[in-house]
């Protein structure tokens, strides 16, 4: 009793804190986004808000068996954890059911679940398990390989699941390889893809090549070290070629309409306020009318008369946008920021490699959702389809961000065991 009282006493009040201010901030935006005069009771169990609070209810039991767990579990399960959920996912696809085009559910009654939402934490685990086994060198392919099978694995099948923006996430896990050792030149190379792609689609392939021809002249024109290297130079105009044509490719034969509607409206490229650009547009109206401080709690009228589609879910954050302003939006930012920070600065005074890559793992998840969620609802990125963490409304995704964020605080309330 004595070594367990020790070990809850190292638990990291701060990211119990923030974790606990997040939700409960969330759970107030769900009841304001979906609010019904008729049943205003927060409990109401016939309403959105009522089921939330039994997410939260039933999430605080999920962190007391967490904190009860012993620490090896994870450790000795992780890749049992993880192929579970890779049986989970592959179920899916067979007697899944499908909610807004997306087959990623199973169906208990009348509960559903989303095996995708859990997929993260056993990926997590089980990156973090052949990691920290190994002499991590990840200029070694082998390792890099492996790695990337285990990361992806489970993104393949939820991209079967029609759920894309759940399987862009696992994406997030290069900066978890980039903090052991994966080379930065991928993340350029990374990001030069992206602006490639961006950049065909706005000007076209035609120009694309020219731009591409008349740089590669220009750089052996004017650096002696490229001259000495043409046939290199030679094969990446090739490749860059080649990728620039099957952005055209994919873009209109990969892709689903709605899809590239989507992508072409936040390029500017088309305006659709009445189809896939009206939710973005309605959001930024709302968030817009907040002004400073907000119309008040309950007083959204975007929010009140539903002009804004999936907004206890997707789009929590014009909600938080409209009823408290600039001042509720920042402090929701500032929040995020502090759990992220606060995560890192947690992973780095780790003694196992396994829960320091972890904690990384779960800094990366989150920051995705938090960033690519808020760039959603005010147009800086596609709509995906992916929660705000802690805050958007739904049972599996509160459950896997609690058992995620808690797990790696199990983890490090272990440390000090470790001297």
């Amino acid at each position: 009793m004595r070594e367990k009282n020790s070990i809850l006493k190292n638990v990291d009040w701060w990211l119990v804190g923030l974790y606990f201010a997040l939700a409960l901030m969330g759970w107030m935006s769900v009841y304001a986004a979906v609010y019904n005069p008729e049943h205003s009771s927060i409990f109401d169990m016939g309403e959105r808000y009522g089921k939330q609070a039994l997410w939260i209810g039933t999430s605080v039991i999920l962190i007391f068996i967490i904190l009860l767990i012993d620490m090896k579990f994870f450790t000795s399960f992780a890749y049992v954890i993880y192929g579970a959920t890779l049986l989970l996912l592959v179920a899916v696809l067979v007697m899944g059911k499908e909610v807004a085009g997306s087959k990623s559910w199973i169906q208990v009654g009348s509960f559903a679940l989303q095996p995708s939402e859990f997929a993260k934490f056993a990926t997590n685990l089980a990156l973090a398990k052949y990691l920290s086994s190994i002499q991590i060198n990840l200029k070694d392919v082998k390792q890099v390989i492996r790695s990337g099978v285990i990361i992806f694995a489970p993104s393949v099948f939820i991209f079967l699941q029609n759920d894309t923006g759940s399987a862009l996430v696992y994406f997030s896990f290069i900066l978890v390889l980039y903090r052991e050792g994966f080379s930065g030149n991928f993340l350029v190379f990374g990001f030069l893809l992206a602006l490639l792609f961006i950049l065909t689609l706005l000007v076209g392939k035609l120009t694309m090549l020219i731009s591409v021809a008349l740089i590669a002249v220009l750089l052996f024109l004017l650096m002696k070290k490229v001259r000495k290297n043409i046939l290199s130079l030679l094969a990446i105009l090739v490749l860059v070629g080649g990728f620039i044509f099957s952005i055209d490719y994919a873009f209109e034969n990969i892709l689903q309409e709605h899809q590239k509607t989507r992508i072409e409206v936040l390029l500017g490229m088309k305006t659709d306020y009445r189809g896939a650009g009206y939710n973005v547009h309605q959001s930024l109206i709302a968030i817009g009318s907040g002004g400073p401080t907000g119309k008040g709690f309950l007083q959204g009228t975007q929010t009140k008369y539903n002009f804004v589609p999936e907004q206890s879910t997707d789009f929590i954050f014009c909600t938080v946008g409209e009823e408290w302003g600039f001042l509720g939006t920042a402090t929701v930012v500032i929040l995020f920021l502090f759990l992220l920070i606060r995560i890192i600065i947690v992973a780095e005074r780790q003694r196992s490699s396994f829960s320091r890559i972890y904690g990384y793992g779960v800094a990366s998840i989150l920051f995705f959702h938090f960033s690519i969620n808020i760039a959603m609802t005010i147009g800086l990125a596609p709509v995906i389809g992916i929660p705000l963490p802690f805050f958007s409304y739904g049972g599996s995704s509160l459950w896997s961000f609690t058992v995620l964020l808690f797990i790696f605080i199990k983890m490090d309330s272990y440390r000090l065991e470790l001297l």
